[in-house]
C-alpha cells in the first residue's frame, strides 16, 4: 500500500506589491493587522547554517543523539551499528543510508530524512 505524501500548505500566501515607497509603512501596518508578517529580512536555512550539503547528515546525527542525552556508544548498544561506524557518519566520512537512517530515527525518536 502506498504511504500518504506530504502535501505543501495551501492555507498561506505570499504577497509582492508595487507602489508608492511614501506608503510603504502604511500598507505594511495594514497588512499586519490582517495577520500578514512582513518577511522581507529574512534568511534562508542553508544560509544560516555554517555546515556544507555534506556535513549536515552527520551534524544532524550528532544533535539528535547529544539532544537523546545518549552517548555514542549507548547509541551503538540500541541500534546494532558499531560505534565506530557511528562516529564516522558524525565525522562525515561515511554515508549514513536509508536503512541505517530508519534505525537512528526510530531510536532518537526523529525523521529519518533528517540523516539523508
Amino acid at each position: 500500500m502506498l504511504e500518504h505524501t506530504r502535501k505543501r500548505r495551501t492555507d498561506t500566501i505570499e504577497l509582492c506589491f508595487r507602489g508608492p515607497a511614501a506608503r510603504q509603512e502604511e500598507a505594511a501596518e495594514y497588512l499586519k493587522n490582517l495577520g500578514f508578517v512582513d518577511t522581507s529580512e529574512t534568511v534562508p536555512w542553508r544560509e544560516a547554517v555554517p555546515f556544507e550539503a555534506g556535513q549536515l547528515p552527520g551534524v544532524c546525527l550528532s544533535g539528535a543523539r547529544n539532544r537523546a542525552g545518549f552517548s555514542q556508544h549507548k547509541l551503538a548498544e540500541l541500534t546494532g551499528i558499531p560505534q565506530r561506524h557511528l562516529s564516522e557518519m558524525e565525522n562525515g566520512k561515511r554515508a549514513i543510508g536509508k536503512e541505517r537512517a530508519k534505525i537512528l530515527a526510530e531510536v532518537l525518536n526523529t525523521d529519518y530524512r533528517v540523516f539523508l
